[in-house]
This record gives structure tokens, C-alpha cells and sequence, in this order.
């Protein structure tokens, strides 16, 4: 069979697109040598393995022999996986949203042969419609400007990358203070929804740095507004759909503004941060459900996103069988199956219909299926029923475990089991949360696993640490966030069980994260280190999306550090970072929560 050369590559995603009619190339300087040399722009492709959109892309255009050749005739075109390259990905995501004002994946960018990008979409369909030009139309277009109107191109390549230096550009402040945690706190409780819990209409993220912060804010403050929010948040998410009901474990976010109609895919990350705040949230409020929620993702983490080793595997994809959502959403004849003698009721409390309560995303028709959720808590149940919720839960527990028996005759989605180094170190960060706040010394050992082999086995020849590992293979050097999020991990593990080598282990490589990450002129860390730099420019970032920035982790583990030690260069340290970027977080604090959890942190220090 055919194959370009992505063949040779680690990586789920890349490897999924090595039989395309596609000559792609991995990231790297072959590539635009060979663009150099061709005389032709270059076509980069960024995804994820699990992205349905890029799936999408993937069968209409790049298995496409037409679009392969128009693509081939006049490009260079390039793959790369943004979980293995965030910081490629950083700087071309930035340039798509400074040309089209929006983001997503799979994110197409058309650059110069020295790297410098030009235009730039998300997804582009195979042909014209609805005004947007199909991939055909935009190779012949593009490559007739690259041949005609050479230099238009250059000076748009030129301006773009100017503008491109200011996007990682930050203002600092020398004053340090909790009026931005203010302002945020009220941002977010103006957007609460109060009827379904969470700060967005549609789609609705999780995002657990908000109601962290939240919950720390409380605590500080003395907000009583704060832990409702928290509280109506969580438990929504629970009984919603994002929340996997048969196989434990959350979806990436929700298409409605209920929960119910989620985006199917499972992220490591999601896992590691969700949990963290339902342990959290248990630890402040005792609420029963918030500790089995946590305790209910460590069971899908051991179960389904384990290696035999001992580290944890990056997601799950949202398809399988070529539809999105299919190994989760149950037609009514299986369930009642599954059900038994109770199935009315049953179907009542997860709202199973005969024509499904799945309704496709694009068309909004029903689908014949059904997504699991509660339309209300099984204890509200109970009283209505004027019955114990122990029974009602015992008896729903039997049915699970009759609907697990089926899905296992289904097919998986795909598993991406590619090792991350920063995913790993939030994973475990949360386990060892778990095992302080619930008492469990299984969580522990499953965070002291994680981190001896990640310790071990992620590092190159000169000891530097590494980003990725599959198949065997450790490679890529790690960037801001593998060492922010691992140095997070070792922290809250030496503080589980005060095992001493994992403190000077963090030490050691919070000093190697600053010789090869710090930006000595203007503050904060660079998310690439500047020998492994083959980008237009270095991307340096604060924002805390789906993901905590990498000096937002870091603030976070300078003022860990000072508190485990007592020793004032830490304090000094993490001043100097939170300085460095206070300007730009008093302008919108609430785009940066998890800096304000360790802003917050270090302002307790100095009282």
C-alpha cells in the first residue's frame, strides 16, 4: 500500500494520515528546504488524533485524489500534531485568529518557504459553498497569487509575522494586589447561568481553573456567592452527558447549554483538572458526590487510559465506526434490555425515547439514539419515589454494569496512546490531591508510578527532559509545559508523602526550566527553549484555556516552593513572574484564573 512520509513518524495523528494521496512531510527543515528549493509556498495541517473536524477534513479532502494533487502541484504540505508540537501550533493559531478573528482544528495555514504565514483557515471543505472557497478553488488561487503576485504575498507574510511579535508581548505592573481576582470573581458571577450551572450560553466548557479559583477565592475573601457557583457547575456536569455514565470519565465539553449533547472525546487533561476540582470542591463542602466523582475518574483512568507501565495515555477519540459519539449513545431497545423489570422507570430518569433524545449537531433531527443523563439527581428521584437513594443507586449500578457488558461487543474509539510529559504531570498532581484529601493510598502509588517513569524514561542522552513517548520511543524535547506541569505533579507528591527525592527533583528542574525557558528581558518563560526554536517567532503565553498556561503553573509551583521551604528566593522568584505579566491580566483577569489562584497564593505570603 502506498505511503508518504509520515509513515516513519510516532505520533496516532500523523501515522492516520500516512496513506493519503498526500505527499506530506513532518514538520521540519526538509521540508522547506524542499519548498526553498521547488519554489512553491508551504501547506501545514495542524490536528489532534481524536478531532472529529480533522477526521472530517481528513476523508473530504486529503483522501481526496483531485485535492491531493492540486495540493501536491502547489504546496510543500506538512502535518503536524499540535499535542506534540503546542508550540507550532501556538504561533499559527494566533496568525489564524489575527487574519479570520477565530480559531479551531483542524487549523490549515499557507506559509513562506521561511516560515512565515500568509493566510490562514480552520477547516475548509473540499469545494466552494456558502461564500467559504473548498481546498480546490484555494490551491489554485493561492499558487496562481505565489506565481503572479509574488510579491504581495511576501509583504503580507512580512506584516503578519510583525503582528505575530506583539501577540506574545505582555505588559508588566510592580504592584501586586487581589483587584484583578475582584474583577474576575465579578465576571464570572455575572455570567453564571444560574439555572444550568457553568459561565457560557453554547457550547459550554468545563474549564476547572474557573471554579479552582472560585473555591480559593471563597476561602481568601470570604465570598459566600463563590461555592454555589461551584457547586451548581459540578453537579450538572455530573448528571449531565458530558459525564459518561456507563464508563466513568468526561467528554470535552457540551454543544448545548445543559450538559446534555456533548463533544465526544475524552482528554487526559479534562480528566486530571476535573477531578482536581470535584476534590477540591469535596474538601470544602463534604459533598458526597463531588469525592465518588473523583474516585469514579481514577477507576476510568486505571481501566481504560493506563499503561501497563504505569503513565497515562492522552485520549480517546469521539468516533468510531466512522460516527461521532456511537460507542456511547444507546438506542431504547438496548437499554430497556439492560433495564429489566424497572425500564419505565428508568427510561424516565435518563429521558430514553423511542426516537432518541440525540439530535445531531449540524441538522439538530433526532438520530434514533440516545446520550445517558439525569434529568434530575437520583436522590430527588428517590424522594419522589418515597424510597431510599442507596436502593435506586444499588439497582442502578447492576444495570451499568449489564450496559458495560454490551458496549464491550462494540468497537472502541480510537486510543491515543501516546505519552505526554506535561498531561502526565497534571494526572499526577490530581492523584496525589486524591490520596491526600480522600485517604487513599492507591492514588498514591499511582502518582509515585506515573512520576518514577516519567523521571526516568523521558529524558534524552544529556539528561534533558523529553515531551512524547509511543512505541518505545522518547523524543521531542519538552517544552514550558512539560516542566511546569511535572514540577506541579513532583510538588503536590512531596507534599502527599513527604517523600524526599521528589523535592530537590523539582528543584532541579524548575533551574533547568529557567536556563532554558526564561525571557531575562522581559519576564516569564517562553514556551520553547531558544536552541530548539525553528519558529517565526517565540511564543511565550499567559492565557489559561483548556489548558493552564505554562507561567500560570509556574507561578503556581514558585510560591509551592516557597511555602515547602521557606527559603525567600522562591517568593522573590515568583514576584518577579507575576510582575512580569500583571498589566496584561488586570485588562481581562478572568482569561487568566489559574495566575490569579497563585497570584492569590503569593499575596498570602506577604501578609
Amino acid at each position: 500500500m502506498k505511503h508518504n512520509r509520515l509513515i516513519h513518524e510516532k505520533s496516532p495523528y500523523l501515522l492516520q494520515h500516512a496513506h493519503n494521496p498526500v505527499d506530506w512531510y513532518p514538520w521540519g527543515d526538509e521540508a522547506f528546504e524542499q519548498a526553498r528549493l521547488a519554489d512553491k509556498p508551504v501547506f501545514v495541517s495542524i490536528g489532534y488524533a481524536t478531532c472529529h473536524w480533522c477526521h472530517v477534513m481528513a476523508h473530504e479532502s486529503f483522501e481526496n485524489e483531485e485535492a491531493a494533487r492540486n495540493l501536491n502541484d502547489s504546496f510543500v504540505c506538512i502535518k503536524v500534531d499540535r499535542e506534540e508540537r503546542p508550540d507550532i501550533d501556538a504561533v499559527y493559531m494566533a496568525a489564524c485568529n489575527l487574519i479570520t478573528g477565530k480559531g479551531g482544528w483542524p487549523l490549515s495555514v499557507f506559509l513562506t518557504p521561511d516560515r512565515k504565514p500568509f493566510f490562514a483557515a480552520t477547516y475548509i471543505p473540499l469545494t466552494s459553498r456558502f461564500g467559504q472557497p473548498g481546498m480546490i478553488d484555494l490551491c489554485r488561487q493561492l499558487s496562481g497569487m505565489w506565481h503572479g503576485q509574488r510579491q504581495r504575498i511576501v509583504d503580507a507574510a512580512a506584516q503578519m509575522t510583525g503582528y505575530l511579535k506583539t501577540t506574545f508581548t505582555f505588559s508588566s505592573s510592580t504592584q501586586l494586589d487581589d483587584s484583578p481576582s475582584r474583577t474576575a470573581f465579578g465576571w464570572l458571577k455575572q455570567r453564571f447561568d444560574v439555572n444550568y450551572g457553568g459561565f457560557e450560553s453554547a457550547p459550554k466548557f468545563p474549564t476547572p481553573h474557573r471554579l479552582l479559583f472560585l473555591l480559593q477565592w471563597a476561602q481568601s475573601a470570604g465570598d459566600p456567592a463563590a461555592v454555589p457557583m461551584v457547586e451548581k457547575t459540578l453537579l450538572a456536569m455530573r448528571n449531565g452527558g458530558i459525564w459518561d455514565h456507563v464508563g466513568f470519565g468526561f467528554h470535552r465539553y457540551s454543544t448545548d447549554e445543559k450538559w446534555i449533547l456533548p463533544h465526544f472525546e475524552k482528554m487526559l487533561y479534562d480528566q486530571a483538572l476535573l477531578s482536581m476540582a470535584y476534590l477540591n470542591a469535596f474538601a470544602s463542602t463534604q459533598h458526597p458526590e463531588f469525592a465518588q466523582t473523583a474516585r469514579d475518574i481514577f477507576t476510568y483512568l486505571k481501566q481504560d487510559m493506563m499503561s501497563p507501565e504505569g503513565v497515562f495515555y492522552s485520549a480517546e477519540d469521539a468516533d468510531s465506526e466512522g460516527e461521532e459519539g456511537r460507542f456511547y449513545v444507546w438506542h431504547r431497545d438496548e437499554f430497556k434490555r439492560a433495564a429489566g423489570p424497572e425500564a419505565d422507570l428508568w427510561e424516565k430518569i435518563f429521558d430514553i425515547r423511542a426516537d432518541g433524545n440525540f439530535h445531531d449537531e449540524a441538522t439538530g433531527q433526532a438520530a434514533g439514539s440516545n446520550i445517558l443523563y439525569l434529568r434530575r439527581p437520583l436522590h430527588q428521584w428517590a424522594d419522589s419515589l418515597k424510597t431510599e437513594e442507596s436502593r435506586l443507586q444499588k439497582d442502578w449500578n447492576n444495570i451499568r454494569d449489564r450496559l458495560s457488558d454490551i458496549r464491550k461487543t462494540r468497537i472502541r474509539p480510537l486510543l491515543d496512546d501516546k505519552i505526554l510529559t506535561d498531561w502526565n504531570g497534571l494526572m499526577i498532581a490530581a492523584l496525589a490531591q486524591g490520596s491526600q484529601i480522600l485517604k487513599n493510598p492507591e492514588y498514591l502509588k499511582m502518582a509515585e508510578a506515573a512520576a518514577d517513569w516519567i523521571l526516568r524514561e523521558m529524558r534524552d542522552s544529556s539528561g534533558r527532559l523529553l515531551h512524547r513517548h509511543r512505541l518505545g520511543e522518547s523524543g521531542i524535547l519538552a517544552l514550558a509545559d512539560d516542566y511546569a506541569f511535572l514540577i506541579h505533579g513532583l510538588l503536590d507528591l512531596y507534599q502527599a508523602d513527604a517523600n524526599p527525592g521528589y523535592l530537590p527533583e523539582a528543584i532541579r528542574l524548575q533551574a533547568n526550566m529557567e536556563s532554558e525557558f526564561a525571557d531575562e528581558t522581559e519576564g516569564g518563560f517562553f514556551t520553547s527553549a531558544l536552541r530548539d526554536s525553528d519558529l517565526p517567532v517565540r511564543p511565550k503565553e499567559i492565557y489559561d484555556g483548556a489548558l493552564p498556561s505554562a507561567n500560570s503553573v509556574t507561578l503556581y509551583n514558585l510560591v509551592t516552593l516557597a511555602t515547602i521551604t521557606h527559603d525567600p528566593i522562591w517568593k522573590k522568584k515568583a514576584e518577579r513572574l507575576a510582575m512580569a505579566f500583571m498589566g496584561t491580566v488586570r485588562e481581562q483577569p478572568q482569561a487568566y484564573t489559574f495566575f490569579l489562584i497563585g497570584l492569590n497564593r503569593l499575596l498570602s505570603l506577604s501578609d
